[in-house]
């Protein structure tokens, strides 16, 4: 159902380095560059992640409320990719953990422009 989901960025070169090395654990790399936008993905026919300046040249700012999970397969992976985004530049805004007991583990971070993303397994 999803085609992408995009971030607005303020250092498109150093929003794309992070999510560049972050994303490639999952396998996903940069699929599309413009000047102004790059698509990550495992290709165009699944759902990517985009980073943009933004449009109308206002600063970027992220939504209140507003936050893209990424399920990359298993606990483990959720809690390499937390510490991964940590290591490059992120800050936590929830550590890894048991959310709801036998269904939902996740982990949560805000790339340096406040973006918040998650990191999730049901299961």
């Amino acid at each position: 159902m999803l085609s992408y989901v995009t971030f607005g960025v303020s250092d498109l070169a150093s929003a794309r380095e992070f999510y560049a090395s972050l994303l490639s654990e999952l396998d996903a790399k940069p699929l599309l560059e413009m000047d102004r936008i790059i698509f990550f993905g495992q290709s165009l026919a699944k759902p990517m992640l985009a980073i943009c300046i933004p449009f109308n040249k206002e600063p970027a700012a992220p939504g209140n409320g507003t936050m893209v999970a990424i399920s990359p397969g298993s606990k483990e992976l959720v809690d390499a990719l937390y510490h991964k985004a940590i290591a490059l530049g992120a800050s936590c805004d929830g550590a890894p953990g048991q959310r709801i007991p036998g269904k939902f583990y996740g982990a949560y971070v805000r790339d340096t422009d406040g973006n918040k993303i998650a990191f999730s397994h049901f299961g």
